[in-house]
């Protein structure tokens, strides 16, 4: 059992900067770990993956070159750094750890088989960005 804790989130106006944070405390299913956003009467989307220990990342398109995501599991922790906000962001973001580890980890295999319906999530932070 994972358990996941998100922080960080507020209301900006576009061109902001947010930096979200996640503790995760427990056994990790895997090394995956990633955020989602799920704006009001959307999808939940992947926004960025990233191997525990290994720093290997990958960004949805829709935030590559405005977010960054790291980690540092000797603190158990998780961080989406987003800049160059924009109203398009504006959703609830979530923590989540994968439970379908992949064969080979980098932050392509997590990002793209790494995370199912089952996934550890968090209870989410929201993030408004105002035009």
């Amino acid at each position: 059992q994972v358990q996941l804790v998100e922080s960080g989130g507020g209301s900006v106006q576009a061109g902001g900067s947010l930096r979200l944070s996640c503790e995760f405390s427990g056994n990790a299913s895997s090394k995956c770990m990633g955020w989602f956003r799920q704006a009001p009467g959307k999808e939940r989307e992947k926004v960025a993956a990233i191997v525990i220990d290994g720093r290997s990342t990958y960004y949805a398109d829709s935030v590559k070159g405005r977010f960054t995501i790291r980690e540092d599991s000797a603190k158990n922790m998780v961080w989406l750094q987003m800049n160059n906000l924009k109203p398009e962001d504006t959703a609830m973001y979530y923590c989540a750890n994968g439970r379908n580890p992949p064969r080979w980890y980098s932050g392509t295999a997590c990002y793209t088989q790494g995370f199912g319906d089952d996934n550890y999530w968090g209870q989410g932070t929201q993030v408004t960005v105002s035009s």
